[in-house]
C-alpha cells in the first residue's frame, strides 16, 4: 500500500508510528514543566521577600519540606484515580488531554504573585498529573500490535523524552529566575506545558486508534473497585485488623502535632485501607505459588519506598543545602541551583547503555542479575552517593563553604543506582502480579512511589533537629543495610518467585533495561 493512502494513524516516521512522536514531545513538554517546577519548589518558599530572584514566601526550611513532602506524594497517589478515570470513565486519551489543560491551568497560576495562586497552582499540578501520567505511557504500548518488535525500542526512545525535557527545564528555567524572577520560572514551566497541549491537540488524528474508552465487554472482565474492597468485610479477623488500624489512624489524626496532623489523618487512613485491600488480594489468590509471589512483590514495594524516600532528596534537602551552602561560582559565574537537578537527566543519557551493558553482561555470564537483585543494587549505590554529601558537609563546617564537585558526584551515584533500580522495577510487577490484578498492583506501585516522597520530606524535616551530616549518614546507612539485607535473603526470595523470571527471552532482557529510563512520575 503506497504511503500516500494510508491513513494518518498508520503512517510511520524512522521506523515507528508517527503517534510516538506526537506522545514523545507532550511527555517531554509535560516533564519540562514538572522538572522545572519541581527544580524551584523548595528553594521559592524558603526565600526572604525582598530575594534578589523576587519575592518568595519567606517559609522556615522546615515549612517547606512538609509541603515538598505531600506534593511529592499526592502527585504519585493521584496516579491511581487519575488511571481508574480512564478505565472506567473517559478512556487514556481524553484523560491526558484533560490532564494537559490543567497542567497548563496549573503552571499558570503558579506564574501569579500571590500565596492563594501558589496553594492553587500546586493542587491543579498534582490533578493534572494524576490524570496524564498513568495514561501516556499506556497510549504508548497501545501504539503496537501484541508482539511487535518494535514495541520495547518506542518505549526507550519515548522515555528519552523524559529525560530531555528534564534537562532542558532544570539548565534553562534556573537562567530564567536568575534574570526575570521566580514567577518567570513557574511562567516558563506552564508555556512549556502548553506547547504540549498543542503538540497533542494537533497530534490527535495521528492517535485515533489508542486510548479509548473501554468495550462494554471489557468493561465487564474488569475486577470492580467496588467489589474488591467489599470483601473486606468478609472476614472477621480481616475486619478486625481493618477496624483497630481505621481507628487508630482516626486518633493520630487528631494527636500529631504540627499545622499538616490532618493530613497524617488521612494518610493513615489511606494505608488502613491499603492494608485491608493486600489482605483480601492475599486471600483470595488461587494457590501457594501466586501468593509466595505476591509476598516478593510486597517486599519490592519497600525497596522503592527506600529508594525514592533518599533519591527525592534532590528536590528538597539537597537542593536548599546547594541554594545555601554550596560554592556555586564557576570561572566568575554563579550557577544557579536548579541546574545541578539537570545532572541527573545528563548522566542518564550519557550512561543509560553503559549500565545496561553491564547488566547485560552479567545475565550473559550467568551471574546474579534478577530484578530483585538489580534492585537491591541500585538502592546501595544511590545511598552510597550520600557519602559525598557528608564530605560537603565536613568541609562546610570546616571552611564556611563546600565545593560543588561533591553535588556532582553524589548525583552521578544517584543516575547509576537508578538506572540499575528503575528500569526493572515496574516490570518486575508485571511478572508477579495476580493477572486480575495487574492494573491495581500497578496503582499500588505508584502509592509506593508517592510514600517515598513524603519520606523524602520527613527527613528533611528531621534535618532542622538533627542536622544534615546525621541525615546523611542515616540515609548511607540505612539504605545500605536494607539493600544487603535483600541481597542476604535473595535466594529464598528467588524460590519464593517460583522461577517468574527463568524463562524469559534474552533479547527482551536486555531491551527491556532501558525501557523506563526516568520513570520518576
Amino acid at each position: 500500500m503506497s504511503t500516500t493512502t494510508l491513513k494518518p494513524h498508520q503512517r510511520e516516521l524512522w521506523g515507528h508510528p508517527i503517534g510516538l512522536y506526537v506522545l514523545f514531545f507532550t511527555e517531554m513538554w509535560e516533564r519540562f514543566s514538572y522538572y522545572g517546577m519541581r527544580a524551584l519548589l523548595v528553594i521559592y518558599m524558603i526565600a526572604k521577600v525582598g530575594h534578589k530572584d523576587g519575592a518568595g514566601l519567606g517559609w522556615t526550611n522546615l515549612e517547606a519540606y512538609q509541603l515538598y513532602g505531600w506534593y511529592v506524594m499526592l502527585v504519585y497517589v493521584v496516579s491511581i484515580p487519575g488511571g481508574i478515570l480512564a478505565d472506567k470513565v473517559l478512556g487514556q486519551k481524553k484523560t491526558v488531554m484533560l490532564g494537559a489543560i490543567i497542567l497548563v491551568l496549573g503552571h499558570g497560576t503558579l506564574a501569579i504573585e500571590a500565596e492563594w495562586a501558589f496553594f492553587t497552582g500546586l493542587g491543579l499540578i498534582i490533578l493534572g498529573v494524576g490524570c496524564l501520567k498513568p495514561n501516556i505511557s499506556t497510549m504508548v504500548g497501545g501504539l503496537y500490535k501484541k508482539g511487535d518488535i518494535r514495541r520495547d525500542k518506542g518505549f526507550s526512545i519515548f522515555y528519552i523524552g523524559i529525560n530531555l525535557g528534564s534537562l532542558l527545564a532544570t539548565t534553562f528555567v534556573g537562567l530564567v529566575v536568575a534574570k526575570w524572577g521566580w514567577h518567570a520560572g513557574f511562567g516558563m514551566a506552564g508555556v512549556a506545558m502548553l506547547f504540549g497541549l498543542i503538540v497533542y491537540v494537533w497530534g490527535q488524528k495521528y492517535l485515533v486508534h489508542v486510548g479509548n474508552p473501554q468495550t462494554a465487554e471489557q468493561k465487564k472482565e474488569d475486577v470492580s473497585i467496588v467489589k474488591i474492597f467489599s470483601t473486606i468485610f468478609s472476614s472477621p479477623i480481616q475486619l478486625g485488623i481493618f477496624v483497630i488500624l481505621l481507628v487508630l489512624s482516626i486518633y493520630a489524626g487528631f494527636t500529631f502535632e504540627g499545622v499538616d496532623h490532618w493530613g497524617y489523618g488521612a494518610l493513615f487512613i489511606f494505608l488502613s485501607f491499603v492494608v485491608g485491600l493486600l489482605m483480601m488480594i492475599y486471600k483470595t489468590l488461587e494457590n501457594q505459588i501466586m501468593r509466595d509471589r505476591f509476598l516478593v512483590l510486597l517486599l519490592s514495594f519497600l525497596l522503592v519506598i527506600v529508594f525514592w524516600g533518599a533519591f527525592e532528596q534532590a528536590g528538597g534537602l539537597m537542593s536548599v543545602y546547594t541554594e545555601t551552602k554550596t560554592d556555586r561560582m564557576l570561572f566568575g559565574w554563579l550557577v544557579p541551583t536548579p541546574m545541578f537537578q539537570g545532572l541527573n537527566a545528563g548522566f542518564i543519557i550519557l550512561f543509560a547503555v553503559w549500565v545496561a551493558n553491564i547488566w547485560a553482561k552479567r545475565k550473559l555470564k550467568n551471574k546474579e542479575a534478577s530484578s530483585l537483585f538489580k534492585m537491591a543494587t541500585g538502592t546501595i549505590i544511590m545511598g552510597l552517593g550520600f557519602v559525598f554529601m557528608i564530605f560537603a558537609v565536613r568541609e562546610f563546617e570546616a571552611n564556611g563553604s563546600s565545593g560543588m564537585q561533591w553535588l556532582v558526584l553524589a548525583y552521578l551515584f544517584h543516575t547509576i543506582g537508578e538506572l540499575s533500580s528503575s528500569p526493572v522495577s515496574l516490570s518486575f510487577v508485571t511478572k508477579l502480579a495476580p493477572v486480575k490484578y495487574a492494573s491495581l498492583m500497578m496503582g499500588l506501585y505508584f502509592a509506593a512511589t508517592g510514600l517515598g516522597g513524603k519520606v523524602a520530606g520527613i527527613l528533611g524535616e528531621k534535618s532542622e533537629h538533627f542536622g544534615e551530616y546525621t541525615i546523611f549518614i542515616g540515609i548511607v546507612v540505612f539504605t545500605v543495610a536494607f539493600g544487603l539485607l535483600v541481597i542476604a535473603l535473595m535466594k529464598p526470595l528467588k524460590r519464593l518467585t517460583h522461577g517468574a523470571e527463568d524463562n524469559e527471552i534474552e533479547m527482551h532482557n536486555d531491551e527491556a533495561e532501558g525501557f523506563e529510563l526516568a520513570d520518576r512520575s
